[in-house]
């Protein structure tokens, strides 16, 4: 592909109500965006997303085995682990 087509603008067009487009006005203003920038991101994780949820790994069928005994079976917990399940989020302090 043509590096001009991978790295040129293109313009995005799409209606919404204005109860949508105030909504998103708002969000892309809290944190300092423009609507363009905000709506952009927003897209492109939605996208990442979807296709993500739709990828399909492949693995040996003796790495599956294994991946099926530990979860099946999962080591037991350790101090460290107990320590790390009791500490509270950033968000909860």
């Amino acid at each position: 592909m043509p590096q001009s087509k991978l790295t040129g603008s293109v313009s995005i067009n799409i209606r919404a109500k204005t109860r949508q487009r105030d909504l998103i006005d708002q969000a892309a203003a809290r944190l300092g965006r423009s609507r363009s920038d905000f709506m952009l991101d927003a897209s492109c994780r939605q996208a990442e997303d979807t296709l993500l949820d739709q990828a399909f790994f492949t693995v040996k069928p003796g790495t599956f085995e294994k991946l099926q005994r530990l979860i099946d079976n999962p080591l037991p917990p350790t101090d460290k682990l107990r320590r790390l399940l009791k500490t509270k989020a950033p968000w909860e302090k």
